[in-house]
């Protein structure tokens, strides 16, 4: 009992000095560990002990090998997450001697999971929790001594659901115990917080101790003052040279000759939009999950960071959320130095908020640390309290309050969106910021709208965020489920097994489907890229609005298996869109058209209005908006400036065009597909029976006719047509439509009238959301025209157009509703012709004979 009061206490006061930077002698290298499973150690003094094993720190036991080996019981544990290959929960201890130079009287440990305790020399020097903030330990002697650490990994507090907070989880990062990132002894230097007051060219700055400051910029010096414990100012002495996304300019204040860097930049809002030094500003996010493949830790060196925040830089994006959890210093310095805007939360999520009382007095100590570790940093610009919580929002709300109130550095919120009743749809006083899926009004992502609304390219959100006191920035979008890229596995090198790809490719190997999964990857992820482009061009179109985040630019291998990005878990290109294509729909500037619909007759006329989302800080003319219209081979057919107004009458066959926008002198452009048809075709089909009835079918076929089956999805079993991909993942959200879009053979002669690729894009939507997949499992070698992509937890045979002979006669199956309301569903009626042409000619052949109890049974439901 002792024991423990002692360390609460050292750890209060520890969380109250954290020196800002120091002279840095490593300890990096060989240290004895033994891992205390019975949690004995101190009863033993294992304080006064050697130890045999031996590791490498900063390490972890699972890069050392250590801990139980891991075995899902049940497939579908499986494919849960990435699996750890060791795993080991509880106290470790490790133990190194050391020469200490004089001076040197600081011991840290930069992240550390969860808890540490140290002793020197068998005495304890003191002890320190956090997940967030380094471990720092004061008042060490020169001359040759002894170092132990006791770091327990296990759970202190109730600050994770289902433990899926990413500071606290065996999703991507894993529970790990040991020491990460730096690891060595100091010079402390006094604690500084630094608060620039550009409009009277001066900074304020508060110091722990009594200090000597220099400030300078680009090595110019700028001022010099020594300075007692307190507050005191800096002059300017020039223009302050503002920080942002553009112009990520930094200063530095050196602390007894030890660099502090940090930027001049106010965040702010106004009128429901969010401003960064008096411009507006747009937040193009992504999310970071602690997704941590190799090491199952997050990166702790500059050099990991900036290949991130170049990948994200390089697809246009402009910020990052760190989903309940709080990236290392070296993160801070690079988004820094990149300029990109950073929202930080706590290390929590949870649904009951205020039941753990101890895990309250945690949090209030974790933000204080995390103020103190990282509040200088210009890029840290958000702060939340945590993701998606529930529970005591008044105390969420004195937090909030109280941080605010103590550091104008940022903009606060108290949750990052909620489900709890009363709250998630609508900012409470204390946000200074609204992150959400909705509001009362209505939604503010695509999951709500895409496979319920017929697609227009014409709405926005205005309605939903009318009247919005703060910025508003959706919450979340996207997660659309990309069919698992099994050219990754092999990647996993480290401390995790990707189990959960392994077993999808096992069962492909199983039901002789593995040669398809490159195409179920490429033809799912190309529709995730239809889907992203919309769901950020209608943020975009917004007047209001002031950002999204993406859930996710690279997958989450984690929480079921989320495989919801257009790059891998590594950062890598899945080869579905390249970052230049990407950046024209996710820039600071982006051409945009609203239109009406997607599919028009040549009877029509395509009208679109021009218009630019323009966050780039330089002022563009309307007359810059150029337009062009061509076709599949690249023809021009017409080109004008600002709005669209084009007749189609000229359209004889069937054909998608391309209409492309830019702002001429400019790199920025975009482009959208559309679909025309002829106003009007010959439906009559001599020579071919059309029904919707298997019996009429059967019968014809048995006389050997030639038959068109386009069965009422009422009457037969199958899998609902859904135009979206899955979301999140089959695992997580098991009860959802699982289907993965289309893969279509573009070769094949039945759809030679019809113009699509090879993937489902805007045109199929009315044919999708009418149509049922029929399961031919029990037919493995029949190739669909149409395929539907199942999702790989199932990874069934799915089909939507078929053919076949059956009996005398020769079969096309169509699942999807191409007899009903011809005259307003232009494409069901065009993707009838393109099948009757195709019946009519010399090259309907099937190769596939199915019987008719094969046919029967299919429709059944029973094969």
């Amino acid at each position: 009992m002792k024991l423990k009061q002692v360390t609460l206490c050292l750890s209060l006061l520890l969380a109250l000095y954290i020196p800002a930077a120091a002279q840095f002698l490593s300890l990096q290298g060989e240290w004895e560990y033994r891992p205390d499973p019975e949690n004995k150690g101190l009863q033993e003094a294992w304080y006064r002990q050697a130890f045999s094993g031996r590791l490498q720190l900063p390490g972890t036991l699972d890069d050392a090998g250590y801990g139980n080996p891991v075995v899902p019981p049940t497939a579908k544990d499986t494919l849960l997450h990435l699996t750890r290959k060791h795993r080991y929960v509880g106290a470790a201890w490790y133990r190194k001697e050391v020469t200490i130079p004089a001076g040197y009287s600081e011991l840290l440990l930069e992240r550390v999971i969860w808890h540490t305790t140290v002793w020197v020399d068998g005495k304890m020097m003191g002890a320190a929790e956090s997940l967030s903030t380094p471990h720092r330990f004061t008042g060490l002697k020169p001359g040759k001594h002894v170092i132990v650490l006791r770091i327990d990994n296990s759970r202190r507090y109730d600050i994770s659901h289902k433990l899926m907070a990413h500071a606290y989880t065996d999703e991507t990062q894993i529970i790990w115990n040991g020491a990460i990132g730096r690891i060595g002894l100091q010079k402390p230097a006094p604690q500084v917080q630094i608060y620039p007051e550009p409009s009277q060219k001066r900074v304020r700055v508060t110091a722990s101790s009594s200090a000597e400051l220099r400030l300078l910029r680009n090595g110019q010096l700028l001022a010099a003052k020594k300075v007692r414990a307190g507050e005191s100012y800096l002059p300017l002495n020039s223009e302050p040279a503002y920080w942002d996304e553009f112009n990520p300019n930094l200063y530095t204040l050196e602390v007894n000759g030890q660099p502090v860097q940090f930027g001049i930049r106010d965040i702010s809002h106004k009128n429901g939009l969010l401003y960064v030094n008096g411009r507006r500003v747009f937040l193009r996010g992504t999310l970071d999950c602690n997704i941590s493949p190799l090491t199952g830790h997050p990166p702790m060196t500059k050099e990991e960071w900036i290949r991130e925040f170049s990948v994200v830089r390089s697809y246009g994006l402009n910020h990052v959320r760190f989903h309940s959890w709080c990236p290392p210093e070296a993160a801070f310095q690079v988004a820094d130095s990149m300029g990109v805007y950073l929202q930080v939360e706590l290390p929590l999520w949870v649904l009951n908020v205020g039941e753990d009382t101890a895990a309250l007095r945690f949090l209030k100590d974790e933000a204080q640390r995390i103020m103190a570790s990282y509040g200088n940093h210009p890029s840290f610009c958000l702060w939340s309290m945590g993701n998606e919580l529930q529970g005591d929002f008044k105390w969420l709300q004195q937090l909030t309050d109280d941080l605010k109130k103590q550091d104008n550095r940022r903009l606060y919120a108290t949750t990052t969106f909620t489900f709890q009743k009363g709250y998630g749809g609508w900012p409470l006083k204390e946000d200074d910021f609204f992150v959400t899926q909705w509001t009362n009004k209505g939604w503010v992502r695509g999951q709500g709208i895409f496979n319920t609304k017929t697609p227009d390219f014409l709405k926005d959100y205005s309605a939903p965020i009318d009247s919005m006191p703060v910025p508003v920035i959706s919450h979340e979008i996207g997660q659309y489920s990309v069919y698992p890229d099994m050219r990754e596995i092999d990647k996993y090198t480290g401390v995790l097994d990707p189990l959960n790809m392994k077993l999808v490719r096992q069962h492909l190997q199983q039901r002789n489907l593995l040669h398809q999964a490159a195409d179920f990857t490429k033809a799912s992820g190309k529709l995730a890229v239809l889907l992203y482009k919309e769901e950020i061009e209608r943020a975009l179109k917004t007047p209001g609005f002031s950002g999204f985040q993406l859930l996710d630019l690279h997958d989450f291998p984690g929480q079921g298996t989320a495989l919801v990005g257009l790059l891998n878990a590594f950062w890598e290109s899945k080869g579905l869109v390249t970052p230049e294509a990407f950046r024209e729909f996710c820039s600071p500037v982006v051409p945009l058209l609203r239109f009406a619909k997607a599919t028009y007759t040549a009877a029509e006329t395509f009208e679109a209005k021009a218009e630019v989302a323009n966050f780039s800080g330089t002022a563009y003319n309307a007359g810059q908006l150029r337009w062009a219209i061509s076709d599949d081979n690249g023809k021009q057919l017409a080109t004008g400036t600002g709005n669209i107004k084009h007749p189609l009458g000229y359209v004889t066959a069937a054909m998608r065009l391309t209409v492309r926008l830019y702002l001429e002198g400019t790199p920025y452009t975009n482009q959208w597909s559309i679909w025309v048809y002829p106003a009007r075709v010959d439906l009559a089909a001599p020579g071919i029976v059309f029904t919707r009835s298997a019996d009429s079918a059967l019968a014809a076929l048995n006389a050997g006719k030639t038959v068109l089956l386009n069965p009422d999805t009422a009457a037969i079993k199958g899998i609902p047509g859904r135009f979206t991909s899955v979301f999140w993942s089959p695992v997580h959200f098991p009860d959802q439509p699982g289907t993965m879009g289309l893969l279509a053979d573009t070769t094949h002669p039945a759809l030679a009238a019809f113009p699509t690729e090879f993937h489902t894009n805007w045109q199929w939507w009315d044919l999708v959301t009418h149509s049922k997949a029929l399961v031919y499992d029990a037919m493995p070698t029949w190739k669909p025209v149409v395929q539907v992509i199942d999702n790989f937890v199932k990874n069934r045979r799915l089909g939507m157009l078929f053919e076949a002979r059956v009996g005398k006669g020769r079969l096309v199956l169509c699942t999807a509703d191409i007899s009903a309301q011809l005259e307003k569903r232009i494409v069901a009626r065009q993707l009838r012709y393109s099948l009757q042409q195709y019946m009519q000619s010399a090259a309907f052949n099937p190769a596939a004979t199915i019987t008719a109890n094969d046919l029967t049974a299919l429709l059944k439901g029973n094969r």
